[in-house]
This record gives C-alpha cells, structure tokens and sequence, in this order.
C-alpha cells in the first residue's frame, strides 16, 4: 500500500485522536469501570526534593498527616512538572501500595542504624546514641594514629595539621547550608580529603 505524505499525516492525527479518545474512558463506560481518584479530599503541599542541589518542585498530597502522593510540580520553574528517576520514587522512600491498592509503610525502609562488625557477615540493629559514640570513637582514635602537623617541602618544614587516613562525603539529601558545616567539621579535623555526592 502506497501511502503520500498527506495520507500519512492524516492517519497519524487520526491514530492520535483514537488513541486520546480512548485513554479518556471511551471505550469503558460501564459503571464501576473507573476508580476514584487516589487523591480525592487530600491537601496539596508544594516543597522540594531533597535528592540533590538542582531544587526540582514537587507537589506532595497530604490526607490525615501522610503524603498519599507526590509528583512533580508543573508550576515549578526548573523542573516544570518533570521529575527524574530518583524524585520519581520519593513517595516509596516512606509508603508503598500494596497489590490490593492499601497503602501502608514501605517495609524496606531503614529506620534504625545497622552495624556489621569485623569478620561478620550479618547486621545488627543498633540505637543511634551507640552509633554516634561508636563513629566519634573511630574519627578520634584514626586522627590520633594518623595526624600530620608539618611536612618536609624542598628542605623546608611547611605547617600543615592534616590526617590522610580519614574522608568525608556530602549528602546530596541534605541543604546547602548543612554541607557547608559539614565541610568546616571536616576541615576542622584535619581532612583533606573532601568529596560531595550531588548526581549533576
């Protein structure tokens, strides 16, 4: 079959307009075909994804103190609506929908710190008053064993109160603003080290 330009155009819009037809409920009129809205009676709050510095919109819904959705926000100047892979799964960090459609908490999800000590191949939940004190042991006992006050230049003694031992990584999941007293906990510690993890 030898189809024109102009014949192909006209079929094309033709297979559009079927195929937006359908997709609003021509073809499944009966009743009880359509579900209710997820969203239904749920409140619309604007914020932020917290994934990475680019500060993409989202809109979360809210019903009874719980997001119940979130998507991106099409108003939102940088983003306009679209999310990327990680923003798009910001809602599942926190709730699921199971295969009958209830909505509960993501079973998945870490709410306490787990430890895996040396040798072992399993991890034991730990509180986190544990973990601080454990983390802050290690940070000192490794500057300690490690600390760098001068260094021999070209024959001279250059200052320089460093550790090589110890790094640091940003979070992209937390503000500008947490960063940066992040980066003056690991400078005053002597790290040089320094490294942040934003996707860009």
């Amino acid at each position: 079959m030898k189809l024109s330009r102009r014949d192909f155009l006209k079929l094309s819009g033709a297979s559009a307009a079927a195929a937006s037809l359908t997709s609003v409920g021509f073809n499944g009129v009966a009743e009880g075909a359509f579900q209710p809205v997820r969203i239904n009676y749920a409140k619309e709050v604007h914020t932020i994804c917290t994934f990475c510095g680019v500060g993409c919109g989202i809109i979360c819904h809210v019903r009874d103190g719980k997001i119940i959705n979130a998507e991106g926000d099409p108003d939102h100047p940088i983003n306009e609506g679209s999310l990327c892979s990680k923003g798009s799964s910001i809602f599942n960090l926190s709730y699921v929908y199971d295969s009958k459609g209830n909505f509960k908490p993501n079973p998945k999800r870490l709410t306490r710190p787990l430890w895996r000590d040396k040798y072992s191949d399993k991890w034991v939940e730990k509180d986190w008053d544990w973990m601080f004190e454990r983390i802050a042991q290690k940070i000192k006992e490794t500057r300690d064993a490690t600390f760098e006050e001068t260094v021999q230049v070209g024959g001279r003694t250059v200052t320089v109160n460093r550790t090589n031992a110890i790094s640091w990584l940003g979070s992209a999941f937390c503000t500008n603003e947490e960063n940066y007293l992040f980066k003056k906990i690991a400078r005053g510690l002597g790290m040089i080290n320094v490294d942040h993890c934003a996707r860009l």
